[in-house]
């Protein structure tokens, strides 16, 4: 663990640490009482990703006086396709510095920048947006997040959502009355992941590997929820969610081709949102889509209208900023033939190719 410092107007030293989390518990505890903090900024984010793709999670935290005034989780990435980067945080859409103040917030971006300079990558990549300075690239115009406040009564909850999907879930509540659609909470990842792998088959995107997803039910024992929803008795749908402070994120979806007709999309947001009210959760975080893509057109279709994302990225070693993101034509032909592999195929091949897409 290596120490740098910087000093702040009134000459107390912050001192940025390098390595693991110092303290994981007092770590996670700064997380979660920073009103920017997020699960990709836990402990337990950075040790998945290194547990399953075996790249090196860093945790630099900036200390005053003996105390955390700061935190940047990192992953050194190293993909065969797109060379070595720093990111925060990686197969995630959130990360970046949180810090108590500029000056904590100078001193973990400086140390930052000056481990990929020595590491030779091609940039640093933060998903949040911050002031980090002239030689900072925001990158915009690309996602926008979801979020809105669950409210109490399900009488006002359905009221506040547009006409046509209200009438929609109403369909998919008599069914679940019917006995044709049936819900259950304690889904297993094997399940999950079956389904998961069929869905991102049709989309176009590799998989990423399974021992991805055990990685993150061992972090996150406590804050992992999979539900899965039956049509008349199979199941067509199964969505990972991930519980965080008074917000419920629900992050991984997979379903089958008869869960349109089903009305399962509809029937398992609807349950989940409601569930989540039921517990004292206040929001919901419906997460990241590409702007204009079909994921995003259906969450307006919820009534939450969408925040546009700014990541802050840094250019060391690189001349441009990457474009792996599923506007890039390089991209456009690959997504289109990926469909047409037969699934066992793309769950062998997905794997191999997931980790090149951070």
């Amino acid at each position: 663990m290596s120490v740098a410092s910087t000093q702040t107007n009134n000459a107390i030293s912050v001192d940025v640490t390098v390595g693991k989390p110092p303290a994981p518990l007092l770590w996670d505890d700064y997380v979660r009482a920073h009103n920017e903090g997020s699960i990709f900024h836990l402990s337990g984010w950075g040790q998945a990703v290194q547990s399953a793709y075996k790249y090196n999670a860093l945790y630099l935290t900036a200390q005053q006086g003996g105390r955390i005034v700061g935190v940047l989780p990192l992953v050194d990435i190293k993909s065969p396709l797109l060379g070595r980067s720093l990111i925060s945080m990686p197969f995630s859409v959130g990360g970046g510095p949180l810090a108590d103040d500029d000056c904590a917030l100078k001193a973990l971006i400086s140390e930052a920048v000056s481990i990929g300079a020595k590491a030779g990558v091609k940039y640093l990549e933060c998903r949040s947006n911050f002031v980090g300075g002239r030689d900072w690239i925001a990158k915009t115009g690309i996602y926008a997040g979801f979020k809105t406040i669950l409210p109490s009564s399900e009488d006002d909850h359905l009221n506040a959502i547009p006409r046509k999907r209200r009438a929609e879930i109403r369909k998919a509540i008599a069914a679940e009355q019917k006995g044709a659609l049936t819900i259950r909470h304690d889904g297993g990842a094997d399940e999950f992941y079956a389904l998961y792998a069929r869905s991102l088959r049709q989309l176009g995107t590799p998989i990423f590997p399974k021992r991805f997803l055990d990685s993150l039910i061992d972090a996150f024992p406590n804050d992992i929820e999979i539900t899965i929803v039956n049509f008349d008795g199979a199941p067509v749908a199964a969505l990972l969610s991930f519980c965080f402070g008074d917000a419920l994120l629900p992050y991984y979806v997979g379903a089958s081709p008869a869960a349109r007709r089903a009305r399962a999309y509809d029937f398992i947001y609807w349950s989940v949102m409601r569930r989540a009210a039921a517990h004292g959760r206040r929001t919901f975080d419906f997460g990241r889509s590409r702007i204009d893509s079909g994921s995003y057109l259906y969450k307006k279709l919820w009534g939450v209208e969408p925040t546009p994302l700014t990541y802050q990225v840094k250019l060391i070693a690189a001349a441009e900023i990457a474009n792996v993101n599923p506007n890039n034509p390089k991209f456009a032909l690959f997504a289109k033939l990926w469909p047409l592999l037969p699934l066992a195929a793309t769950k062998a091949l997905g794997p191999l190719l997931a980790p090149n897409f951070p």
